[in-house]
């Protein structure tokens, strides 16, 4: 399915970089890990918000760069500096864990100014991960952006400061997307419209943004509250909510007329150039998208085969399309409120965490928390995610699951999702990651969707031996979970590279997958916002299951499955040719003389 990295490597890097000299300072771990510190010192100052995001506190008072011009100027010269640097050494004498750093590094550069060559910048707002969104996540006291000492809120003013330049620079770039032809679909435009006016509002008893200055730590003098208070109702007045009104009003008024009926990237100038690199990007392969739209009709095949088998098992009489419908529309399958599906959710933990143990040797020292989606962004936000905590666990991982229509939410996904976003899925893999303190930091923190996505997938599967699906109803939830991840392969493709309308894509998902109109517009948007990254999950669990299956013919007896998770947990979210390769490695040390 893929090739190997140092092929991989050598096609991206070696056609795209100038000739260097033959002579090369032979690397040592302790040379490259230096460098690697420095370009992560780097890294940290030029992105202020991503080090927040990764627990660094040092530059919680800065924006960042403002406009695309800036920010692409900066990762060029950042990418171009740390290739260059890398290039003077000959990695040969590395020990592997080294060598894959050093690898990793210059195949994350190289990726940078490859996708420096689309113009991404010119779309920069959706309704799934605009900046629109981020901001108001940050502001409200309830994301990674600390709200603990009056520093953390006087940070909070300065940072915010940035923001309304920035909206304006946005509005430059889509003006010239515009004239270019890359705009959003008319679909996801009219989606974002409604998260401005949300966060538009100067009512401060119900701004997000005030959300800080509503619980104050006990701590701060009444000359402080009086302060801040003051601070933040004239940062939402008089820049913030503006901000978001002019976004609003650029967007009813111009983009919506100039935005597209086509749905699919492809429809772009360059659009299938653009797709294929996005693909590689996301599944850290060479699959082709008309590959990959194979693999996942084969996979939609399978499952649903197995669906067959799931209707029989809860008893079900009559055809699966039938069952489709029944799962799509049974009351007594859904929930009825938030607070009944949080419930749900937290009874989870401890059934899980009390089982865990049969897997997993080694487990995050990171706690985590289980909250509903916040209401501006619900609309459009996927039904789970993760949002990691902090190194230090100050700052808690959050399991975030979607209230939004409850009477939509079906109850025998909950244990598909929690396992899949908390334990032991993103939870583990990307605290474990951060908590791996002999990993460069740069891998500690960053990644590879494929790896990532993958394993979430693989974590659901890992229910299955732990006794999460012996009720037939949660059963179904894993199945419906799994054909949800094989349909995204079909449509992102489809949507992207074959040309298919947001209708067609909606169809085949409600075909295929048993989850309502509500959801089905839901993902479907959010694979034509960003295109590609619905790809990483399936080729990344199907590798996982490659793996696993590939050491437990080898291993026979003497596999270990405890052993074989940490082995592929140890190396942070690498790509997959990486994990192949380590994975590898450690089978032929586990042999027995």
């Amino acid at each position: 399915m893929t090739r190997s990295l140092p092929l991989i490597l050598c096609t991206l890097l070696c056609a795209a970089l100038p000739a260097v000299a033959q002579v090369k300072t032979p690397a040592t771990p302790e040379k490259m890990n230096q460098l690697y510190a420095d370009y992560w010192e780097d890294y940290l100052r030029e992105n202020p918000i991503a080090a927040t995001f990764n627990g660094d506190a040092r530059y919680n008072d800065r924006f960042g760069v403002t406009s695309s011009a800036e920010g692409r100027a900066q990762n060029r010269a950042l990418a171009e500096k740390y290739l260059a640097q890398t290039a003077k050494f000959d990695p040969s004498p590395l020990p592997p864990e080294d060598r894959i750093s050093y690898d990793l590094l210059r195949y994350r550069l190289q990726q940078v100014l490859d996708g420096l060559r689309f113009p991404s910048h010119l779309a920069p707002v959706d309704q799934f991960s605009g900046l629109h969104l981020m901001m108001a996540q940050l502001g409200s006291g309830a994301s990674t952006q600390p709200f603990q000492t009056v520093q953390d809120y006087d940070n909070w003013l300065k940072r915010a400061a940035g923001y309304a330049p920035a909206v304006d620079n946005l509005i430059v770039d889509m003006r010239a997307g515009i004239k270019q032809g890359v705009v959003m679909p008319k679909a996801l435009i009219k989606r974002v419209l409604p998260q401005l006016e949300s966060v538009g509002s100067d009512d401060l008893a119900t701004s997000t943004y005030m959300g800080p200055t509503r619980k104050f730590p006990a701590s701060f003098s009444a000359a402080d509250k009086a302060r801040l208070l003051d601070a933040y109702g004239k940062l939402v007045r008089e820049q913030l909510a503006p901000a978001n009104r002019k976004l609003l009003a650029f967007m009813t008024d111009t983009y919506l007329p100039a935005g597209r009926d086509t749905a699919g990237i492809g429809a772009l100038p360059g659009g299938h150039e653009w797709y294929a690199f996005l693909a590689r990007q996301s599944t850290t392969t060479d699959l082709t998208p008309a590959q990959i739209h194979d693999i996942g009709l084969s996979e939609v095949a399978r499952i649903r085969a197995q669906f067959e088998e799931a209707k029989v098992r809860v008893g079900f009489q009559g055809t699966l399309k039938q069952f489709f419908e029944h799962l799509n529309t049974a009351p007594e399958l859904r929930f009825k409120s938030r607070e009944e599906i949080l419930a749900a959710y937290e009874a989870l933990r401890p059934q899980v965490e009390s089982k865990v143990g049969q897997l997993f040797a080694r487990v995050p020292k990171a706690p985590f928390e289980i909250r509903p989606v916040e209401a501006f962004r619900e609309v459009s936000a996927a039904p789970a995610s993760y949002q990691r905590g902090s190194v230090d666990g100050k700052r808690p991982g959050i399991f975030y699951f979607n209230a939004y229509k409850p009477e939509t939410r079906t109850r025998f996904t909950t244990n598909a999702f929690f396992l899949h976003e908390a334990i032991p899925g993103h939870h583990f893999e990307r605290s474990l990651a951060q908590e791996t303190t002999g990993l460069p930091a740069f891998r500690r923190f960053g990644g590879t969707t494929a790896f990532s996505e993958g394993w979430g997938l693989y974590s659901e599967m890992l229910g299955q031996e732990i006794g999460m699906y012996d009720d037939n109803w949660q059963w179904v939830g894993r199945l419906t979970a799994e054909i949800w991840r094989a349909v995204r392969l079909v449509v992102d493709t489809g949507v992207h590279e074959k040309g298919w309308t947001r209708e067609q894509a909606i169809a085949y998902f409600k075909d295929n997958v048993p989850q309502d109109e509500v959801t089905a517009v839901q993902e479907v948007e959010r694979y034509i916002a960003i295109p590609g990254q619905a790809l990483s999950y399936k080729i990344g669990e199907l590798k996982l299951r490659e793996l696993r299956a590939r050491a437990e013919k080898t291993l026979g007896k003497d596999f270990d499955l405890r052993a074989f998770h940490n082995e592929v947990l140890s190396h942070g979210a690498v790509p997959l040719d990486v994990l192949e390769a380590a994975t590898d490695r450690w089978i032929a040390s586990q042999k027995k003389s």
